[in-house]
C-alpha cells in the first residue's frame, strides 16, 4: 500500500477512500467518520465512495428469508479486497461476526443509545405498546424484536417492514402500520428524536448485537489505516461490543435467529445479558454473566455456552431446521 506520508515528506499524500452504502443514514454515519478523521488529519484527503448492497436492493423479501451472510456488507468488502477503497463504515449490528479472509474490524466508535424505539402513527399519540388496541399492527423486520414483542404483547399483530428509515417512516405515516420499531440510535443520528414515542427497556426488548455503534472494517494488517482509525476507537464501547459479538459468534446466529443482548460497563466490571428466543416468542432463554472488561470475548463465549445448556440449543436447532425446509 502506498505510504501515508505527510506533506512534509511527500507533496502529494494519497487520498483515503471510504466506502459506504447509499442510504441517508449510512451516509450520515460515514460523513461523520470522514469529518472526524479530516479534523484529526488535515494533511490527508478523504473521499467517500458509495454503492448498493444486496440488502438495499432486495426489499420485497424479509431479511430472515434472504440470509444474513454479508447482506449489507459484501459489496463493500469486495471493494476493499480489490483495493478500490481503504475502509468501510458500517452500523456494527449489520457486520457479521466472522469476516472474510483479509479483512478485520479496525475500530468501534462510541455508542449511541442502543435501545429499540417505538414510533407510532399520529392516531396513537396517547398510547404505548402496552395500551395499543387489540390487533394494532406493528412493523418490524427483526426476528429478535418480533419474538420478544410477541412474548410481552400477545394482543398486538406484527407485519414485516423493509426499506431504509425514511421509507419505513413514510409507510407508517401513510397508515400501513399503527406503529413501527426502530433503533433509537438511527433516529438520533438523523435528527429525528422527536419521532421516538417510547424507548423499550431491556426488560422488554434486549437490543441487537452492536446496535448503536459504528464498526469500521479495513484490510487485515493495514497498519497505516489502523493508525488513523485509532483516534475514533472508544474503549468502553469496544469492550461491550466485543462481548456481544463473541456471544453471537458462539451461537452462530444472525438475522435468522432471535438473539438479543444488553451490556453494562461499571469501571472494570462488564455485565452481559443475553437471550435466545423461539420465533413465536413462547420461549425466552435468558441469563447474565459478569467479569472483567478485559475478558469481554471470553464472557460472551461463556454466556452463549450457558444459554445452550439451558435450552437455547434446542431452539436454535428448531429454527435452523425450519430455515432449511
Amino acid at each position: 500500500m502506498p505510504s501515508l506520508a505527510s506533506p512534509a515528506v511527500s507533496a502529494t499524500p494519497r487520498t483515503i477512500r471510504i466506502v459506504s452504502r447509499k442510504s441517508q443514514l449510512a451516509l450520515i454515519q460515514t460523513h461523520w467518520v470522514r469529518d472526524e478523521l479530516q479534523r484529526h488529519f488535515p494533511e490527508f484527503q478523504f473521499e467517500v465512495v458509495t454503492m448498493d448492497t444486496q440488502g438495499d436492493k432486495v426489499l420485497d423479501v424479509s431479511l430472515s428469508k434472504i440470509g444474513d451472510k454479508g447482506l449489507f456488507t459484501q459489496e463493500l468488502e469486495d471493494s476493499m479486497l480489490r483495493g478500490d477503497s481503504d475502509f468501510a463504515v458500517h452500523s456494527l449490528k449489520d457486520l457479521p461476526t466472522r469476516l472474510p479472509e483479509g479483512l478485520m474490524l479496525g475500530c468501534i466508535t462510541e455508542r449511541e443509545d442502543p435501545a429499540d424505539a417505538l414510533v407510532v402513527h399520529e392516531r396513537h399519540q396517547d398510547k404505548t405498546l402496552a395500551t395499543l388496541p387489540e390487533g394494532a399492527v406493528i412493523g418490524t423486520s427483526s426476528l429478535r424484536r418480533l419474538a420478544q414483542l410477541r412474548h410481552h404483547y400477545p394482543h398486538l399483530a406484527f407485519k414485516d417492514i423493509r426499506g431504509n428509515l425514511n421509507t419505513r417512516l413514510r409507510k407508517l405515516d401513510d397508515g400501513e402500520y399503527d406503529g413501527i420499531i426502530l433503533a433509537a440510535a438511527g433516529l438520533h443520528r438523523m435528527a429525528m428524536d422527536d419521532r421516538i414515542h417510547e424507548l423499550l427497556p431491556a426488560e422488554i426488548s434486549l437490543h441487537a448485537v452492536g446496535q448503536g455503534a459504528l464498526g469500521i472494517e479495513c484490510r487485515t494488517g493495514d497498519e497505516d489505516i489502523l493508525s488513523l482509525l485509532s483516534v475514533l476507537s472508544h474503549a468502553p464501547t469496544t469492550a461491550r461490543c466485543l462481548a456481544e459479538r463473541a456471544f453471537l459468534r458462539e451461537l452462530e446466529g444472525g438475522c435468522q435467529v432471535p438473539i438479543g443482548v444488553n451490556t453494562v460497563l461499571d469501571g472494570d466490571t462488564l455485565t452481559l445479558t443475553g437471550l435466545v428466543a423461539s420465533l413465536d416468542g413462547q420461549q425466552l432463554i435468558k441469563d447474565t454473566v459478569q467479569g472483567l472488561a478485559n475478558t469481554a470475548e471470553a464472557l460472551g463465549t461463556q454466556l452463549a455456552q450457558t444459554l445452550r445448556s439451558q435450552g437455547a440449543q434446542a431452539i436454535l436447532d428448531d429454527i435452523n431446521a425450519t430455515n432449511r425446509a
